[in-house]
């Protein structure tokens, strides 16, 4: 059984979510890197970049599958995570302290439907 932690939202396509003011910090669940295996390659996305609700914004790529992650709202990424260009395993040893990235929130723009932990949890084990 993958760790949930209830202080996170979730997404239906595995990535966590936690909200800092305005920004919405990303990374992908334990649940996902399990299922992709040993994590060798993340595509970060470029800082500055305007991404919509639903757009590809990074690749991680394991030995088994390239996996796209997606935005969770309209926004601009204000940040990557520049320590997993040569330590793509944190994700797999941490998942939830190795984010992927940051997103600030375009003005009005709200997250689209996030889980909460309970939820995440049932739609993992269908």
């Amino acid at each position: 059984m993958s760790h949930i932690p209830a202080d996170l939202k979730y997404t239906r396509s595995d990535e966590w979510v936690r909200t800092e003011g305005d920004v919405l910090v990303i990374g992908i669940t334990d649940h996902a890197q399990d299922a992709l295996g040993e994590i060798v390659h993340i595509e970060l996305p470029e800082v500055g970049t305007t991404v919509s609700a639903g757009d590809t914004v990074c690749e991680v790529e394991s030995v088994k599958a390239v996996a796209e992650i997606y935005a969770p709202a309209d926004g601009e990424i204000v940040e990557a995570n520049g320590d997993l260009e040569d330590a793509a395993e944190k994700v797999n040893q941490d998942p939830y302290g190795a984010w992927l990235y940051k997103l600030r929130l375009a003005d009005g723009a709200a997250p689209g439907e996030l889980l909460d932990a309970a939820a995440y949890a049932a739609k993992i084990a269908e």
